[in-house]
């Protein structure tokens, strides 16, 4: 089908060949988990264990406290050993729950059911909502939420985001290659859901063996379409996302299911199909853990609750001349402050870079007004009028200038010939004032 594009984006070093190649496979157990009560996009989870409390492996820990919130579950069984406050990848204190593992792998329910997709949109929602399905993209919002539009906002199409824009993060690359009919039989299930009957996967076109293994899995459904397209960051945004495929334009400060469409992550509709069929609940998910700095890229097996450090344990460990090691991928991840952090739902890869791959110094010119940032950005805005308030402490100002229309994606600062930390700057604005 005919693609069209999107204003701006850029072209950074891909790097994906670092792991590319490395099939899925499965993380070291880890002896003690800490699993984060608050993993999701809304209103956070209040405990449900208590200290010194048996657990077996998908057993609730965390239940949710608002419709915006999703369920967690233990990711092995064993007990539990502490519960209050821990770090997570971003430097915040939340509350989580401490379980040791006793490596006996007991499930809590897990059954077979292979004619799932006989049980109704409903039955299939609350399968979904209770195994704590989340965005696995990145943004972690509550699938149930998405799969729950309000009738004045009918969805007439359902695209799964197979473009995977980000440097150097294959996981969802591998899922496409290892599990394409999980892929489209999760696709499927939120097509039932939702009641639609239009479904695409969008995988960029520098993805030729993931676009061959969807194209074959969708062999026979004529209601699903896989889309190439182009390559180009950040192609995997929502919103530039239902651009490209439909031709719609989200507006500023709306949803994609104000344009009639939802969007769901290749990571997603795996856990979605695994929800419905298996009722398994969201309790690993694949990472990459990849970067000039780690001696062997892998792409991970990872329950939720294991330390970051244990998985570049499992890499072979970093090398001498690491300088930064960044919780999700170089364009919109974070810089962790300590590897004792650990995957949540929404960790997508651990990309550890040397000095040497690194492309802004640590200190930064004035703004010449070259117009650079603005040629870039896929919204449209003037990052460097953002920036400029911000940096002047400017916070309320910034908002004339479409401060949360800004997702953060980095085009501005990759683009900035004075080396700006555009996005961080929008970040501490945001972080000053209500939207």
């Amino acid at each position: 089908m005919t693609v069209t594009s999107f204003k701006g984006g850029i072209h950074p070093p891909e790097k994906k060949e670092l792991s590319a190649h490395k099939p899925i496979t499965g993380a070291s157990p880890p002896a003690r988990l800490v699993i984060p009560l608050i993993q999701h996009i809304g209103a956070p989870c209040k405990p449900v264990v208590k200290v010194r409390e048996s657990v077996k492996k998908g057993d609730v820990i965390g239940a949710p406290t608002g419709f915006v919130s999703a369920p967690v579950h233990s990711s092995v069984s064993g007990t539990v050993v502490a519960i209050g406050e821990f770090p997570t990848a971003t430097g915040k204190l939340v509350p989580s729950v401490t379980v040791e593992n006793d490596f006996k792998e007991e499930w809590a329910i897990l059954s077979d059911n292979p004619d799932y997709m006989s049980l109704s949109p409903d039955e299939m929602r609350e399968k979904i909502r209770a195994a704590g399905i989340v965005g696995l993209g990145g943004a972690a919002f509550p699938s149930i939420v998405k799969l729950s539009p309000p009738k004045e906002k009918p969805i007439d199409t359902v695209i799964i985001n197979g473009a995977e824009c980000e440097p150097y993060l294959t996981a969802d690359y591998r899922l496409m290659l290892e599990r394409a009919v999980d892929v489209i039989s999760g696709l499927r299930i939120i097509m039932k859901v939702l009641g639609v009957e239009r479904g695409f996967v969008g995988i960029e076109d520098n993805k030729p063996r993931a676009i061959h293994a969807i194209a074959k899995a969708v062999e026979g459904l004529p209601s699903i379409r896989v889309c190439t397209l182009p390559t180009k960051y950040p192609q995997g945004a929502e919103k530039m996302l239902i651009k490209t495929i439909t031709g719609r334009e989200v507006p500023p400060r709306a949803l994609p299911m104000d344009v009639r469409v939802v969007v769901h992550n290749v990571g997603t509709a795996c856990a979605i199909f695994e929800a419905v069929r298996f009722g398994k609940p969201l309790i690993e998910r694949v990472v990459t853990v990849t970067g000039e700095g780690v001696r062997e890229p892998k792409n991970l097996l990872a329950k939720v609750g294991t330390l970051i450090s244990q998985l570049i344990a499992d890499c072979g460990g970093l090398r001498e001349d690491t300088a930064k090691v960044i919780a999700g991928g170089p364009m919109m991840g974070f810089a962790l402050p300590s590897l004792d952090v650990p995957v949540t739902k929404g960790t997508s890869g651990i990309v550890a870079m040397t000095a040497g791959s690194i492309a802004h110094a640590e200190s930064f010119e004035p703004c010449i007004r070259c117009g650079r940032c603005i040629d870039r950005c896929p919204m449209g805005l003037m990052p460097s009028m953002l920036s400029i308030y911000a940096e002047k402490g400017f916070y309320e100002g910034a908002k004339d200038y479409g401060l949360f229309d800004c997702f953060e994606c980095g085009c501005c600062t990759f683009a900035c010939p004075s080396k700006r930390p555009i996005v961080q700057l929008i970040r501490l604005a945001k972080s000053q004032v209500k939207p």
